[in-house]
């Protein structure tokens, strides 16, 4: 498998630290709200990575952490009135549906910033034993200028930084002893979360959390670190940083970085009221729908969304649906699997698997999983024998497994379906029949149907 190396802008060879084994960081959402679009992106594509690795035989440790303390968490927590990791923890469980929902795979790990604080703490004091670090007035500061390497992830000359560009130095005040040095760990503010120190109660910076959970949960050298190309710098720049500045050793192996997402061809954002959350793209469009439209695409190209564009991923995805569902119905003769069949079958898993070596390109993997279901809807009928059914069903379905598309067709349950149970019910409590009322009830619930009886009626939702 080749894999571009954000690093050496090449495409390069993977080759495992250790063989048969792979670790993979892939930085994860800050949990202050619900994830939007763009955060669902690197979600997909890496768990498809991960799910690639794995079917080739790798043993993956795919560790992706939850940054459980932000200032935009502790500013959502003062307004709520609450403690932080209320809405911390609140936003993991929600975090962790979309996921699910999305048929994104849980971790082997999933850290939080929180709980690994001690581990922070030791590698702030290695690398103020280094002298790569400092200390003012409770921050402790990295002293960028001395990590000679500085700058080689994104490719920005380190004078240019400090001279040309204003607008990308690291933000603080005037206790630094370079612009260009960045925070990792900050002073108490008055309600906020902290945790005591050698330099006093605060909290670590937000590059230090990834340096020290990666160490602890895959190791000092990870094979494939991964995220949003929008963490390359600072982030990932500011992580190499401080890692090979502890450890005295390479950070990373191999960098993959996935392309922005636009919506109708903007920047997402608030302010133009094209910011969607999972959950509201959800109430539009199946999120099985979402995630073959954004394997659709190569990773690393930019991706836009739009409504057209996810309706033909729709008609697309559906095209697949209803030849499995064809393949299943076919009833077959008895007798051996057709030799020519097998050998075509043979031919396009070697054209996947090619396609998805070659820089995970999904995009033309669905191509070829295209090319497989019109092969199979011409020469596989009810004259086929079982076997030769049964041998291309799995193959589609191992293809689609691995780019996490479900090919089992959920019954789509129509408003008026639901209207007429709701209706039966109602009548039903009316006539005192209350065990039919409830039976109905727990028939909608298990539909995933939520029911709320109110002054106005009863009104339902989808769960």
């Amino acid at each position: 498998m080749k894999i571009l190396n954000t690093l050496t802008r090449r495409k390069e060879e993977f080759v495992p630290i250790n063989e048969g084994k792979v670790g993979i960081y892939v930085c994860g959402p800050t949990v202050y709200d619900y994830i939007h679009i763009g955060n669902a992106r690197p979600m997909i594509v890496f768990d498809t990575l991960r799910r690639y690795l794995e079917y080739k035989g790798y043993d993956v440790n795919y560790v992706s952490n939850f940054t459980d303390v932000d200032d935009k968490i502790i500013k959502r927590a003062n307004e709520e009135g609450v403690d932080a990791s209320v809405i911390s923890e609140r936003y993991i469980a929600e975090v962790k549906k979309d996921m699910a929902a999305l048929n994104v795979r849980e971790a082997t790990t999933h850290p939080k910033a929180t709980e690994e604080i001690p581990d922070m703490i030791e590698m702030v004091k290695t690398l103020i034993e280094k002298g790569y670090a400092y200390e003012v007035n409770g921050t402790v500061y990295f002293r960028t200028r001395k990590f000679k390497d500085y700058g080689k992830l994104s490719k920005k000359n380190i004078d240019d930084l400090r001279s040309g560009n204003r607008d990308l130095l690291v933000s603080g005040v005037d206790e630094k002893e370079d612009p260009l040095d960045f925070v990792l760990w900050k002073p108490k503010k008055e309600g906020e979360p902290s945790w005591p120190s050698p330099w006093g109660d605060g909290r670590p910076g937000w590059h230090l959390e990834c340096s020290v959970m990666s160490k602890k949960y895959i190791g000092d050298v990870i094979d494939i670190h991964a995220g949003g190309e929008d963490l390359i710098f600072p982030h990932h720049e500011n992580e190499i940083a401080q890692s090979e500045a502890a450890n005295g050793t390479e950070f990373a192996r191999y960098w993959m970085h996935n392309g922005f997402l636009k919506i109708n061809n903007e920047k997402m954002s608030k302010s133009l009221g094209n910011f969607f959350t999972v959950r509201e793209i959800a109430e539009k469009y199946p999120l099985q729908v979402i995630r073959f439209f954004m394997l659709s695409a190569h990773y690393r190209s930019p991706l836009n969304f739009s409504a057209d564009l996810v309706e033909a991923s729709k008609n697309g995805l559906e095209r697949i649906l209803t030849a499995v569902d064809r393949l299943k119905s076919i009833s077959g003769t008895e007798g051996e699997v057709d030799k020519a069949v097998a050998d075509e079958m043979d031919a396009f898993v070697k054209k996947y698997e090619a396609a998805m070596d070659d820089d995970l390109n999904t995009a033309d993997a669905i191509s070829v999983i295209f090319e497989l279901v019109k092969y199979a809807n011409v020469n596989v009928t009810e004259d086929s024998t079982k076997s030769t059914v049964k041998l291309v069903l799995n193959t589609v379905t191992k293809l689609c497994d691995i780019l996490g598309i479900i090919t089992e067709k959920k019954e789509e349950i129509l408003d008026s379906d639901i209207e007429a149970l709701i209706e039966e019910r109602q009548a039903a409590r009316r006539a005192k029949n209350f065990a039919r009322a409830d039976e109905i009830r727990d028939q909608l619930s298990d539909m995933g149907i939520i029911l709320e009886d109110t002054r106005e009626g009863v009104k339902w939702k989808r769960a």
